[in-house]
């Protein structure tokens, strides 16, 4: 006789007090303050970027003869969702020639969606490494992109890998659409994101990820690697219509309350960026 197939068992979302959420997210979840976070995570790829193109200046015969680092000067640059302050580093001679913002340039338009999928987890080295290409307005070596995407890969890892708090009282989760080239062709790829509000109203983008496929068993992961960061508690996930998540926060977090009724305060800060 067949096994009939385990149906699994889902709390059902509890319709939390309004009040109660007041309380406990202070103030709404608008686009400025998402996407001040989203400018942070630029702003280390840039930096970082610039910091391996001075490597490559030093070392190589006409810039590193005597030459070496003389530390970094502020600049703010126009990207698509606004003015941005950077750090470029300096070189004694002052002989380096920055090739992603050159030193005239203010405008930085036309990236943002490419720096934020380079955080998700599931972009492969390689279609880092062709984003970072298509910012660069000049031809370069390949070895001058190879060394760039070393050094963004290492920022980005290192971000994806970072410890988290142990407890939340509040998470959204979410999606938002970024352009990602492949094989040639730009196509439209849903990014998944997180974002842990503390008892204080601190946001965090605790991660992001890519995936062809959304389920249950997509969300496993997810969740499994908040926990591996050091997340043992979530009083409160927020999300509405994805697919095989009930289930998946059941699995690993089984405390944790599903709520929807305000899951629209994110999804309308994250049309911010017309994704």
């Amino acid at each position: 006789m067949p096994r009939k197939k385990k149906t699994p068992v889902v709390t059902p979302a509890i319709d939390l007090p309004k009040e109660f959420l007041e309380k406990l997210i202070p103030g709404p979840m608008d686009a400025a303050g998402v996407e001040a976070v989203f400018q942070q995570l630029k702003k280390a790829v840039i930096e970082r970027a610039l910091g391996a193109e001075l490597g490559l200046h030093l070392a190589d015969a006409e810039g590193g003869s005597g030459n070496h680092r003389n530390g970094r000067s502020g600049k703010t640059v126009l990207t698509d969702e606004g003015p941005l302050r950077i750090d470029v580093p300096r070189d004694r001679t002052g002989t380096f020639e920055p090739q992603l913002i050159p030193k005239h340039e203010r405008r930085f338009a036309g990236f943002d969606d490419r720096i934020v999928s380079m955080y998700a987890r599931g972009m492969t080295v390689r279609e880092i490494q062709g984003h970072l290409a298509e910012m660069y307005s000049v031809e370069v070596s390949p070895e001058f992109i190879s060394k760039v995407t070393d050094e963004v890969m290492a920022e980005v890892t290192a971000w994806q890998a970072r410890p988290l708090e142990a407890m939340y009282p509040v998470v959204f989760f979410d999606a938002l659409r970024v352009k990602i080239r492949e094989d040639g062709v730009v196509r439209n790829k849903a990014v998944y994101l997180a974002l842990g509000v503390l008892a204080d109203g601190t946001r965090d983008i605790l991660g992001l990820w890519i995936e062809n496929t959304e389920g249950a068993k997509f969300w496993m992961k997810v969740f499994n690697d908040l926990k591996t960061r050091g997340v043992n508690d979530i009083l409160i996930g927020v999300a509405d219509g994805l697919k095989g998540f009930p289930e998946a926060l059941e699995a690993v977090f089984p405390a944790t309350t599903l709520q929807t009724c305000i899951v629209h305060l994110i999804r309308n800060s994250l049309d911010y960026a017309g994704w």
